[in-house]
């Protein structure tokens, strides 16, 4: 009888420990939020037309001008613009901006894995997802404050379109996002060994 009891004991030890439904929920909420910020940053990437001013429609990728004319028309070469350093300045926000998704689709996969597959190394695949995330947000937010600062003669805060606040609250939940998933790992128990949350 004590043999089969020594068996079990170390049975239960070897076992993994069972997360809490609170601890599964939010870690649930940041991988549906880090996604979230993900398709915002990338639609507000991809569409890339940010301020309007005036007559003009400042982009990412064009530069347009409206007349009544001939409409809006656009240009892909941004030194017409008449805005000092706007084409060098240009290709590294929307590089920023590019790295930011890729970053954070890294960041989210590893998220994703670590609660798909749960092992040993799942919390340092998490930490690992919710740095890329932190990553993202440097990027994201370093490309925001180039083009502010590119612009800053011509923005005003009415003129920002929704796609720069697309780019503006990815950015934020970036942020939030990495944050709170590193601050969740510190405060949880390692599902390595027993434990309570």
């Amino acid at each position: 009888m004590t043999a089969i009891g020594v068996q079990a004991q170390r049975l239960w030890s070897h076992r993994t420990p069972r997360r809490s439904f609170f601890e599964a929920f939010i870690r649930t909420l940041i991988i549906m939020c880090a996604a979230l910020a993900v398709v915002l940053s990338s639609v507000s990437i991809c569409d890339g037309h940010w301020l309007v001013a005036e007559d003009s429609l400042f982009g990412l990728w064009h530069f347009c001008t409206s007349t009544n004319q001939s409409g809006l028309h656009c240009l892909r070469d941004l030194s017409q613009a008449q805005v000092p350093g706007l084409a060098v300045g240009m290709g590294l926000a929307r590089s920023m901006g590019t790295l930011a998704v890729v970053a954070a689709i890294f960041g989210l996969e590893l998220l994703m894995v670590s609660q798909v597959c749960e092992d040993v190394r799942s919390r340092h695949k998490w930490a690992a997802g919710s740095v890329l995330l932190l990553v993202a947000f440097v990027l994201s937010s370093g490309g925001l404050l180039t083009f502010v600062i590119l612009l800053r003669n011509q923005a005003t805060l009415i003129g920002f379109t929704l796609m720069f606040w697309c780019e503006f609250t990815a950015s934020f939940l970036f942020f939030l996002n990495a944050i709170s998933g590193l601050h969740i790992n510190t405060i949880t128990q390692p599902w390595g060994r027993p434990g309570k949350f």
